[in-house]
């Protein structure tokens, strides 16, 4: 039953209720309005690009519908009123409040229980010009006194006494990607809806710059607002006449998508309303006021886009500076992860928030990230993913976090390479990101380094610019995209002297291994004979003419000394499929090479790796070297871009990994991971493997890898929800006849409530070991409930779990449920002389069981001469139960001495060592009465043989105690 998100019927079929419900949610609230269907084809809110949504981007409604504006499958139904006496303006509202207020995709991660007013932490706004401070941006915790007088978006529209009287105030908001300029724009609109704010506006129109540089078709200033909203076609505020506007204000989110251009030579002066002019000159008579002189006017636009509008043209600059302290940060965390269930604090977020304000205080890199909110909430939804995932949670992997994470802050946007008019010549900025900035992350992960330098930054981003667009485009890059992904090394800067070259390292240490990943997979750490092959293959395809002409094209593009690879190809076209191929195989060969990397084998997994980089290290841990540092996120990574489901989001941002290349990496990779499975590897090693088959989200793959796994041994993995879900998934897509010889997960700290994530993995075992975890009776319940699945279990181990009487006497009275069982092991318990002999009677009751251990629980002499008696045979050539309840059995030496012995030893300094201390003072009396009631020389010889090893024990144990050697555990 593992849910892997494809698109199907029944998904189909929810969404479809989905909107169907939400139109009834509608029609309840809004009883006087007649239905009409609202034309999508378009954004009506422009305060967003088209496919940025999110928590911290708008409007968010778009990503239930895919990432397209217009959808016939589920069109939202919007509402007008058909009286003549009905407010366009209070429709205008009520409009806006259901486009904005809507939570998109990714925020179901979060349990879908937020609203936009919950959610929305004001970020620090600083009202100052560009050209002011040091460059145009902030440092996270830099001490300012302006920082304490930080204003309101609204409060910037506050006329003053100076302000020119009858004159709207134009006001930029600039800031840097991430730092949260769609977010307070929507949170401004929805203030305004609710009339919180903004109340000197009676009407507010906000615009995508985006959307209106997509519109090709001349319009004037009323016809493309009675485009985007329909109900305003007539609305006096926009007519010219009087100075009704200048209760208007326009808002252009995205600015620097429009090429505006000030000179009157390119944009013509117009004061009329409804004179039909292209977008752009719209935008800018309004800015000149010159159209609609009374409006007032707020445009959002990133740092390189700041100078666009001339000065004069703006009455106010504020810069928005993201979250400039850890206690906003801890407010937007709280915001997000306190309310896991509806009204309900939860204790584990209480906590897990302590652990993070904690991290942000020491000034963490952590901290330095999540300066922009947009780390911020790819912060939440991995700790949401890491400690709140379960069973009834749609499926979210890492890898998908992450992808969204990019869609929602670069999806759609190109970097033009030639005329802004030429589509083809147009790439996407996410592709853009990868050649450059991944190839660095990538050259610091094969050389096990995490930070860089300046020089590092010169030569891989940008190092080989050669035109004057080159030069432009990384201007641009460097200054709105560069400072998103690399940030200042918070530690390494702090102990560098002035004179020092400053380090730079990823924002999110998982983000280097990600890009490294995505640049592995789309194929651009090719050879310079696949680049060639690669270019001449696809003039091949292009082109229908003779080679003659063929080969002239080419004399123009490229040298004669690569025409025979053009011949080879011409004569013998399966040859660059088979390089193809040659490069897809060693892809999947770097995989299978970065999982089982022998060096990673002792490291922690990759998810408590990824935990302690968000909470940080609790007490004393050892400094890493940066060239040992350990990239195990990496391989991983390159499995989950193999999903299509997040195939299908890269390929909104441009980055197409087409299917053939990904059925060809699999099928390597699938080969790799066999071998390399049926050797053992060590708990954490293999926890990561699991998590890498999750990633990837192929059933046929999983069930064909795992047939050649026999044990599976996660032995002192901290088990988590997600763990536990991850193992219970994979082990899923097995068929029914798999069988796993071994089930290890003793001293995993698994808890009652987490066995019930853990059923699919105990159905196909011969032998479960659940030791060494606290699972009480309780525990006990919830395991028998799961175990009548298995048909195959022959030994259940459940020593040192903190049963008592109760779960005995359950066990015994529903031990005939599992008929295969042979041996059960109750040992290190708290369960007394009536409940193990009842549990006792019902193993001789039982067809198969041989076997009960039973020893270091409460029992007493009499009880365990009791048991001893149970376990004869009551008549001749019948079948015997061993009790093992101590060393001795009567008056003789248990034949299983040894290995209760051995198991004392092996967990002594592990174990509560008072209580064994005690168990092994018992076992030496009863070894010494059983002595005394032999008077054969071999039978004592064979005592003190015994009492030694009990002896030696002991020493082994006081001796630990003595120097406070703690117990090992994870």
């Amino acid at each position: 039953m593992w849910r892997f998100g494809r698109t199907t019927r029944t998904g189909v079929l929810k969404r479809t209720r989905s909107c169907g419900a939400q139109k009834d949610k509608l029609q309840k609230k809004y009883p006087t309005f007649t239905q009409r269907r609202a034309n999508l084809s378009l954004p009506p809110v422009g305060v967003c690009h088209a496919r940025k949504t999110g928590p911290f981007l708008f409007p968010e409604w778009i990503s239930l519908f895919g990432s397209s504006w217009s959808s016939s499958s589920c069109a939202v139904r919007l509402y007008c009123s058909g009286a003549s006496n009905t407010d366009p303006i209070e429709i205008h509202k009520h409009k806006l409040m259901l486009w904005f207020n809507h939570l998109p995709q990714e925020e179901k991660q979060f349990g879908g229980y937020f609203s936009p007013e919950t959610m929305h932490v004001e970020p620090l706004i600083l009202e100052k010009r560009p050209e002011e401070g040091e460059g145009s941006s902030i440092s996270p915790y830099r001490e300012s006194a302006s920082v304490s007088i930080s204003p309101t978006v609204d409060q910037l529209f506050h006329l003053s006494q100076s302000e020119e009287h009858g004159r709207g105030l134009n006001v930029l908001l600039y800031g840097a990607v991430g730092t949260g300029k769609s977010t307070v724009v929507r949170k401004l609109v929805l203030d305004w809806c609710s009339g919180s704010k903004l109340s000197q506006f009676k009407l507010v129109v906000p615009f995508s710059c985006e959307d209106l540089c997509r519109s090709s078709k001349p319009m004037s200033l009323r016809d493309l607002v009675g485009r985007k909203y329909m109900h305003l076609r007539r609305t006096p505020f926009l007519s010219g006449e009087g100075d009704q506007a200048r209760e208007v204000l326009f808002i252009f989110n995205g600015m620097e998508k429009m090429k505006l251009d000030f000179r009157i030579g390119s944009s013509e002066l117009c004061s009329d309303p409804n004179e039909v002019l292209s977008s752009e000159a719209v935008v800018v008579n309004l800015l000149r006021k010159y159209l609609l002189p009374e409006a007032s006017i707020l445009v959002t636009t990133r740092l390189s886009a700041v100078d666009r509008i001339p000065k004069k043209y703006v009455g106010r600059y504020a810069q928005i500076c993201g979250f400039n302290d850890p206690d906003r940060q801890r407010a937007y965390f709280t915001s997000r992860l306190l309310l896991q269930s509806r009204g309900k604090p939860d204790k584990e977020a209480e906590s897990l928030i302590e652990m993070l304000y904690l991290n942000l205080q020491r000034e963490s890199q952590l901290a330095a990230a999540c300066f922009l909110p947009s780390y911020c909430w790819l912060t939440c939804a991995t700790l949401h993913f890491l400690h709140f995932t379960d069973v009834k949670a749609p499926i979210r992997t890492l890898t998908g976090i992450y992808t969204s994470f990019l869609r929602l802050n670069f999806g759609g946007e190109v970097m033009a390479t030639g005329s802004m008019s030429s589509q083809e010549q147009q790439t996407s900025l996410m592709l853009y990101v990868v050649r450059t900035v991944g190839k660095l992350a990538f050259d610091g992960v094969t050389s096990k380094r995490a930070s860089f330098s300046e020089s590092d930054l010169e030569q891989w981003i940008g190092g080989k610019t050669k035109t004057d667009e080159e030069l432009r485009q990384l201007a641009v890059f460097r200054t709105d995209v560069l400072d998103f992904f690399l940030v200042p090394c918070v530690e390494y800067n702090r102990i560098v002297t002035e004179s020092s070259e400053k380090r730079y390292v990823f924002a999110i240490p998982a983000m280097q291994e990600y890009l490294s990943a995505l640049y592995v997979v789309l194929g651009e750490n090719k050879s310079a004979l696949e680049k060639v092959t690669k270019e001449v293959s696809d003039i091949v395809g292009q082109t229908s003419e003779d080679l003659s002409s063929i080969m002239n094209i080419l004399s123009k593009l490229i040298p004669f000394r690569i025409f025979a690879i053009f011949n080879l190809l011409k004569l013998f076209p399966k040859l660059f499929d088979r390089l193809s191929a040659l490069s897809k195989g060693r892809i999947a060969n770097t995989m299978a090479a970065e999982m089982f990397r022998s060096e990673d084998s002792y490291n922690e997994d990759v998810l408590d790796q990824v935990e302690q980089s968000l909470l940080g290290v609790q007490g004393p841990q050892l400094k890493q070297e940066a060239d040992t540092k350990s990239f195990e996120l990496y391989p991983i990574f390159m499995g989950g871009l193999l999903h299509y489901g997040n195939r299908r989001l890269l390929d909104q941002l441009g980055c197409d990994i087409k299917s053939t290349t990904v059925a060809q990496i699999t099928r390597t990779l699938k080969k790799q991971l066999i071998k390399e499975s049926r050797k053992q590897q060590p708990a954490t090693e293999l926890m990561d493997l699991l998590l890498l088959l999750y990633e990837f989200q192929n059933p046929r793959l999983t069930s064909e890898v795992l047939k050649s796994v026999k044990v599976v041994n996660l032995s002192t993995v901290r088990m988590t929800p997600l763990k536990c879900f991850v193992l219970s998934s994979v082990l899923d897509c097995t068929p029914s006849s798999f069988l796993l010889d071994e089930l290890n997960l003793s001293s995993c700290h698994i808890t009652p409530d987490l066995l019930s994530m853990l059923w699919p993995a105990f159905h196909n075992t011969h032998c479960l070991n659940l030791c060494d975890n606290l699972l009480s009776d309780r525990g006990v319940t919830h395991l028998l409930d799961a175990l009548p699945g298995n048909k195959s279990l022959q030994k259940l181990s459940l020593m040192h779990t903190g049963l008592g009487d109760g779960a005995a006497f359950e066990l015994a009275e529903r031990l005939s449920q599992h008929s295969g069982l042979q041996e059960l092991n109750v040992a290190y318990n708290n369960i007394g002389d009536s409940a193990a002999l009842a549990l006792v009677d019902a193993c001789r009751e039982h067809p198969t069981i041989h076997t009960v251990h039973l020893y270091l629980n409460q029992l007493t002499d009499v009880g365990k001469q009791s048991l001893h008696v149970r376990g004869v045979p009551q008549e001749k050539n019948g079948r015997r139960v061993k009790a093992l309840a101590s060393v001795t059995e009567g008056s003789d030496i248990s034949e299983d001495w040894h290995p209760i012995l051995s198991v004392i030893g092996k967990n002594s300094l592990s174990w509560e060592r008072e209580r064994i201390r005690e168990q092994l003072l018992v076992f030496l009396k009863d070894l010494e009465w059983g002595r005394k009631q032999n008077q054969s020389f071999w039978k004592r010889l064979h005592f003190h043989r015994v009492e030694r090893m009990v002896r030696r024990t002991l020493r082994m144990l006081e001796k630990g105690s003595a120097t406070g050697t703690k117990p090992v555990t994870k």
